[in-house]
């Protein structure tokens, strides 16, 4: 059975402008996709008032936390002493969310208590997973 890590926390929606708009966010991390963490942003952070999910690498949250990281969609870097940024890029544009670093620490220090950083590929059924997406061929 899956073991589900979600942590609330707050960020920063970084407006075109430039002014800050702060956000209740959930950091989410589950054993069945351990290569994975996700960000969930609440209804009014979205142009179309739905809720958004985004998934992307944890070792990708783990070198932007220490150096910029990042090609294709999601982008992270550490922004002075305390802050780190994630920009997403989306066919309706850009936005840029600012979290304090100690609440993505935390929350990636909490995902390696789920599942050892390094060990990922132990939690996964692959062969299962082939013969699914091949359709038993």
């Amino acid at each position: 059975m899956a073991v589900i890590l979600e942590q609330p926390a707050r960020a920063r929606l970084i407006t075109p402008e430039g002014r800050e708009r702060g956000l209740s966010v959930t950091l989410r991390y589950s054993s069945a996709d351990p290569l994975a963490a996700q960000i969930t942003f609440p209804s009014e952070a979205s142009l179309d008032g739905a809720e958004v999910t985004w998934i992307f690498a944890r070792q990708l949250l783990e070198e932007g936390l220490r150096a910029p990281a990042g090609s294709g969609d999601v982008h992270i870097w550490p922004c002075g002493r305390a802050r780190t940024v994630l920009e997403f890029h989306a066919p309706q544009g850009l936005a840029l969310v600012q979290f304090d670093r100690a609440v993505l620490q935390r929350f990636l220090l909490r995902s390696y208590a789920v599942v050892g950083a390094g060990s990922e590929a132990t939690g996964l059924d692959l062969d299962r997973n082939l013969a699914r997406l091949l359709g038993g061929v």
